[in-house]
């Protein structure tokens, strides 16, 4: 074969959540059956990067490496750019190419707004202006990957008519979300709309259903209505279709690649915080 699909996802500590990407892949092969679609996680799967990249160079003349990931933060900047290149010094008649990841552009947005959509039908359809939007993201060190979620929360406020469209995160940075709930209500929502910005289930979406039903117990008189992830709505295998079909526009070169500093952390595994500080002009 000429040319190998690497999916990669995150990996769950939650079983399902590995086997809903699996699934995920399965469905996006079946509508591409002249293409060789292989998956690896980067951790807690049975199939890790490495493994991964030499399973889709084995019998492949190019491999497309696509990152499963919402926005480029430092599992995208840093460990799937140096597991390419380690897996380029072992297969050097092998051409890897690296996809954008998922992004969060104009395609997310469009699946934001038609989940909030069908949950504010949800809740009978209430005053915009006393229904609060809240966008709940995973979190992250980078702050340009947090910076995409307010992205995304600014655009639907400029779609719709709320009067507060506000974000929060499940951890590593601020604010959580039941600081940004308790905002709300002291601003005077009634109704609240939760989505989370996430691909595939695991054990923070677990979290966040418990977070909502303590709100529900917190606030008995607040209308809270929870969103799912959207790994499988139609709108992300578009985006897959895209990068797939675009990667030759790019060369396969990502945003960060041959950045000085994300070279000089290389050896560093475990570092995922991207220091863009020293007048360092950069597109992430």
């Amino acid at each position: 074969m000429n040319e190998t699909i690497l999916l990669i996802g995150h990996g769950s500590r939650k079983t399902a959540g590995n086997e809903e990407i699996l699934c995920f892949a399965e469905t996006w092969r079946s509508h591409h059956s002249g293409l060789h679609v292989e998956v690896c996680f980067i951790e807690h799967g049975k199939v890790l990067m490495n493994d991964g990249l030499d399973k889709a160079a084995a019998n492949s003349k190019q491999v497309i490496v696509v990152p499963l990931f919402l926005n480029a933060a430092g599992h995208v900047k840093m460990d799937i750019p140096q597991a390419v290149a380690a897996a380029r010094t072992r297969h050097p008649g092998i051409e890897f190419v690296s996809t954008a990841p998922l992004g969060m552009g104009r395609e997310i947005h469009a699946i934001l707004r038609h989940r909030i959509e069908h949950l504010l039908k949800e809740l009978a359809v209430p005053d915009p202006r006393t229904t609060g939007i809240i966008l709940l993201g995973r979190g992250s060190s980078d702050a340009g990957a947090n910076g995409e979620i307010a992205k995304m929360a600014r655009w639907l406020f400029e779609d719709m008519q709320h009067d507060l469209v506000d974000i929060a995160f499940t951890g590593i940075t601020l604010p959580r979300l039941e600081t940004v709930v308790q905002r709300q209500v002291k601003l005077g929502m009634t109704q609240i709309v939760i989505q989370p910005v996430y691909l595939f289930t695991g054990v923070l979406i677990e979290r966040i259903e418990q977070q909502a039903a303590r709100l529900r117990q917190s606030y008995p008189h607040i209308a809270f209505a929870l969103g799912g992830y959207f790994g499988f709505d139609a709108g992300i295998n578009k985006i897959v279709d895209a990068r797939v079909r675009d990667h030759a526009a790019t060369g396969g070169r990502l945003d960060c690649d041959g950045c000085k500093y994300r070279l000089a952390a290389a050896h560093d595994h475990h570092h995922h915080q991207h220091d863009h500080d020293h007048n360092h002009a950069h597109t992430c």
